[in-house]
């Protein structure tokens, strides 16, 4: 960090730039942007979950990592403090969230608290990250402040604590669960919002995939190959056939946060599209234009999102929902042939009308839990 000529103003210490007044719409994914701009809209929407959540909890929070964890300062983890002030200067943050590094060897990050949002490393992120990498979680974890995103994710929480009152009524615990579930899309997605924010103020996507690379991995770089690990995620996508796709679909569902591979190749899309160039170079979404927002306009870019990554993925359930929305003429066939891809399959070559079932029974069931959620 370096003083300006004025003696107060911290700027960062390399030549990286700045976005002033930027909206936190410029960098969101577009679902997590349409639900943003929907609930902002809503009067009253963020003074209410406020004043419910921010009562006792988030004052029982802050004593906790008051009194239990390292407050990052000029006095200790000054390095750390340096790169938060430049994350908030880059991305235009006002307000110098408050960071805390706790004692934990599982490496990760949060950003918590609804009307003053606080920043907490674990140890395993911080002796895992080289400078550039933790630049990028610590600019991934402003890019939540400045969206917002403690307030809106307080409403998972409580819906998902809500399901589990209400389980004994009839249908009651399975309506809210439906919207938990989306709810859950919207918070994956919101991690992916993140992602971009930390590429933006680290601006180094090597190290950011680096970083990603390790909290799958581990501190082993020289046993580890970025490409490589980027071809994990297309082979995800592409691999296999229609049970595979159901597996891929159940193994999300609980999840918090998209699978890293998916989270680096998603952040390396991002990088390469003109959108990201159009931010480096100065044009984006500013926040005093946040008022004008439409939110029509926010849900059809999310909806032209979705249908995009429909007809690009690789994924065979893809492939068959893009054959029932063309009205593909032989579906069962189409079907039959993506479920047994691969494999033998009854009845002559061609042609329509085979009978007969799979040789052997089909046990892939897969396994029983999903993967921890992972920073």
């Amino acid at each position: 960090m370096t003083e300006s000529p004025g003696g107060s103003e911290r700027v960062p210490s390399r030549d990286r730039r700045r976005f002033p007044g930027i909206s936190s719409r410029a960098y969101e994914h577009p679902a997590d942007r349409s639900a943003l701009v929907a609930l902002r809209k809503l009067s009253g929407f963020d003074t209410v979950f406020k004043t419910l959540s921010g009562l006792l909890p988030e004052r029982s929070l802050r004593l906790l990592f008051l009194s239990d964890s390292v407050r990052v300062s000029d006095q200790q983890f000054t390095h750390l403090n340096d790169m938060l002030r430049d994350a908030c200067y880059i991305l235009d943050l006002e307000k110098v969230p408050p960071m805390y590094v706790n004692q934990d060897p599982v490496p990760n990050a949060m950003c918590i608290g609804l009307d003053e949002p606080i920043i907490v490393l674990t140890t395993g992120l911080v002796e895992l990250l080289d400078e550039e990498e933790m630049r990028a979680v610590i600019g991934h974890e402003v890019g939540h402040a400045l969206s917002g995103h403690a307030v809106y994710r307080t409403i998972l929480l409580f819906l998902t604590n809500l399901a589990l009152k209400v389980a004994w009524i009839p249908l009651g615990n399975v309506a809210i669960m439906a919207i938990v579930t989306a709810l859950r899309e919207w918070f994956r997605k919101s991690e992916l919002s993140a992602d971009r924010a930390g590429l933006l103020v680290g601006q180094d996507l090597q190290a950011s995939m680096r970083g990603l690379m390790k909290l799958a991995g581990g501190n082993h770089l020289h046993e580890m190959n970025v490409d490589a690990f980027l071809k994990q995620a297309e082979e995800y996508e592409a691999g296999g056939d229609l049970r595979d796709s159901v597996l891929k679909v159940l193994n999300m569902l609980p999840r918090s946060h998209p699978f890293t591979t998916v989270r680096a190749a998603e952040l390396k899309k991002w990088a390469a599209s003109r959108d990201y160039q159009r931010i480096m170079d100065g044009h984006y979404p500013r926040k005093d234009e946040d008022k004008d927002t439409s939110v029509s306009e926010s849900f059809r870019e999310s909806a032209a999102h979705y249908a995009e990554s429909v007809r690009t993925s690789k994924d065979p359930l893809m492939g068959l929902v893009r054959d029932i929305a063309g009205g593909a003429g032989d579906l069962g066939g189409k079907l039959r042939d993506t479920v047994f891809r691969g494999g033998s399959r009854p009845g002559g070559s061609g042609g329509t009308g085979g009978s007969g079932g799979a040789n052997g029974s089909d046990g892939a069931n897969g396994p029983d839990q999903p993967g921890p959620a992972g920073k």
